[in-house]
């Protein structure tokens, strides 16, 4: 996710934080300092670091469980709102995508039970509702958020937990896609609730909802792509016309090239045509500042770019995307030439033109179904 910055590894899954968390810090700081001074904004930022340490231990609720299943998790990205877990790719099957689901709020449960077992008798209900009284002792409050993410992220709808739990119920008596809709639709309902309220009680509802709504509609998106991935192949989407780099140019070179044209990625190859690495914007940009333009492009191109057959199945390429977060994956014949790209662009493209198309007709290139 942009605007990230890791902050650890854990078993092989990298975890980030987006920039905007530290907004969030000096809200909170500010927040209590009117209320308490320097002592209370403090605390404050402890209790909030300490609710996202929560939610970490969540997020790895669901990496455990996708484990299980055999589906990794590259990273996770910290948000202001929660955190987001990537898996590499979806669940195969309704079972799989529940128990994911639920394993993060199982965790929240466990540490808000460790809490109050903790605790005893000195704390009660009535105590634990009340998060947001600073007169209420630390751990009180933080069994407390626990046992309110359980039940928020049980809400039955994108982009919570809840709202996969739902999609594996229906998917298990309608299509992936179809149960995927709904689960969207009603995330997005609740998505323009939260706005609403927000114009009124909380002004951080309406960016809660605006994330909520954005989540969802990209849901429901990766759904409908995957419902059409795996009877397309890569030769009829992927881009055949394209500027090319030859391994000696020089990063001047591809800068002509980058004003020359529309595209941000560049395929770098060799004599005999064969794809060696890919060169996009940023890195040319980092190449001229550190190195100037004479730096070749075979330093600064990136080389952990996949290759795949153009005669395999979209999902296959999609799969390789996700797997390696890359901005583009090249297309190659038998004999190893690069003869095409995909990249997300050419992924949104497609869908635009499959939304203005008849059911009629079908990819690659439009053919009418014989």
């Amino acid at each position: 996710m942009g605007w990230s910055f890791k902050i650890g590894t854990v078993g092989g899954t990298v975890i980030r934080v987006h920039i905007t968390f530290s907004l969030l810090l000096v809200w909170i700081w500010l927040a209590h300092y009117r209320v308490g001074g320097a002592p209370a904004a403090w605390e404050g930022i402890a209790f909030i670091l300490s609710v996202f340490a929560c939610v970490v231990l969540h997020e790895f609720g669901h990496i455990v469980a996708a484990r299980y299943f055999g589906i990794k998790t590259p990273d996770i990205t910290l948000l202001p709102i929660g955190g987001v877990a990537r898996l590499e790719r979806m669940p195969e099957e309704p079972h799989q995508e529940l128990l994911i689901a639920i394993a993060g709020p199982l965790v929240n449960l466990v540490i808000a039970g460790l809490i109050v077992l903790v605790l005893g008798a000195s704390v009660g209900v009535e105590q634990i509702i009340e998060v947001d009284d600073p007169k209420i002792g630390f751990l009180t409050r933080l069994a407390g958020v626990n046992i309110f993410l359980v039940f928020f992220n049980m809400i039955p709808a994108f982009p919570m937990d809840g709202g996969r739990v739902l999609r594996a119920a229906l998917a298990s008596r309608l299509t992936w896609s179809r149960a995927t809709q709904i689960a969207a639709m009603i995330g997005q309902g609740l998505a323009f609730v939260f706005g609403f309220i927000g114009l009124f009680y909380n002004p951080l509802l309406i960016f809660v909802g605006i994330f909520v709504y954005l989540a969802a509609a990209a849901e429901a998106q990766n759904a409908q792509i995957r419902e059409i991935s795996g009877s397309v192949l890569i030769s009829d989407v992927m881009i055949t016309k394209f500027a090319r780099l030859d391994r000696s140019a020089s990063i001047d070179e591809a800068i002509e090239m980058l004003l020359a044209t529309t595209q941000r990625e560049f395929p770098v190859v060799d004599s005999a045509g064969h794809f060696e690495g890919l060169l996009t914007r940023d890195d040319m940009i980092r190449g001229l500042k550190d190195k100037g333009p004479d730096m070749p492009v075979a330093s600064a191109m990136r080389v952990d770019i996949p290759k795949i057959h153009h005669r395999k199945s979209l999902e296959e390429s999609l799969r390789l995307m996700r797997q390696g977060n890359v901005p583009a994956i090249a297309v190659v014949d038998g004999a190893d030439h690069l003869i095409g790209l995909m990249t997300h662009e050419t992924i949104g493209e497609m869908m635009m033109v499959r939304a203005a198309v008849s059911d009629g007709f079908r990819f690659g290139r439009l053919r009418r179904h014989q």
